[in-house]
């Protein structure tokens, strides 16, 4: 009597090859995307000659270039200023979109959607386009170079975004929670501290951060609206600019010290950041 083994369907044979092929391919895109960060760490840590004239991996690393960055500005008074006016103009969004967000999540009007997409289309304007006026604004209201102005023009930067973020959380929470907590008696108020809140902050925290990032890493309204009190790390990183030439060293080492508060961050907070993105997404 012969027995016959069953043979494992085609598909389920050419899933290992295929998981195995779509890892390769993610590790792939990752070191092409990290790639030019390594590169900058890496040049940060030659001599300029060793910049310039040997680009290869192997090198006898030195500090020289962090010294003569720190030795010709001050790296923590740009820091403060970032660190201010990133978490400043978040925390500003985050306190005109929440009720905003909440008005148009679960009190619609017939305008509710046109000016949702009203707000979004403004982040399709050239910066450059109102940078003349802002800034006359600014300069007559006494703005210019203080980290209250980079604020207030960082907040109106990402409030679309802040707004739209928040709007879709909101949606995506059961109206039937809410409800509930009006039939016992909660005000509009406590219905958003003691319900609304707590069920969306991650949500809200991933908001907040994406808003963080953005406002650290802008730089074209820090470099027209600010000169030396509040200048922002964006600007620090301009400054090794300069009509001799580009300094690679001293600029990998500049950026490399500019970039690496905000990539401790979003280390630190990425299982957050993913669990906000993808909050509402399963049912």
């Amino acid at each position: 009597m012969t027995t016959h083994r069953n043979s494992a369907p085609a598909h389920t044979r050419s899933l290992p090859i295929r998981q195995l092929v779509l890892t390769l391919l993610g590790w792939l895109i990752a070191l092409i995307i990290f790639f030019p960060i390594l590169w900058m760490v890496l040049t940060g840590f030659k001599t300029e000659t060793a910049a310039i004239a040997d680009p290869s991996f192997i090198f006898s690393p030195t500090l020289e270039s962090y010294q003569e960055v720190q030795a010709r500005s001050g790296y923590a008074r740009f820091a403060l200023n970032s660190i201010a006016v990133a978490f400043g103009s978040t925390f500003l969004a985050l306190l005109i979109a929440i009720p905003s967000a909440y008005a148009m999540a679960f009190l619609p009007t017939k305008r509710t959607k046109g000016t949702l997409l009203w707000m979004l289309s403004t982040k399709m304007l050239p910066p450059v386009g109102v940078l003349v006026p802002i800034y006359l604004i600014f300069r007559d209201v006494g703005l210019l170079d203080t980290r209250t102005g980079l604020i207030i023009i960082y907040t109106l930067m990402n409030l679309p975004i802040v707004v739209w973020m928040l709007y879709t959380f909101f949606k995506d929470m059961p109206k039937d929670i809410l409800e509930a907590g009006r039939m016992d008696g909660a005000s509009t108020l406590q219905e958003v501290f003691f319900l609304l809140l707590p069920l969306t902050l991650p949500g809200i925290a991933s908001t907040g951060l994406l808003s963080v990032i953005l406002s650290w890493n802008e730089a074209f309204w820090s470099l027209n609206l600010t000169s030396s009190k509040a200048a922002p790390l964006t600007a620090y990183i301009a400054s090794f600019s300069s009509p001799e030439g580009l300094f690679w060293a001293k600029l990998s080492a500049a950026s490399t010290m500019a970039i690496a508060p905000i990539l401790i961050l979003g280390w630190m907070t990425q299982k957050q950041m993913v669990r906000g993105l993808t909050f509402g997404a399963v049912k």
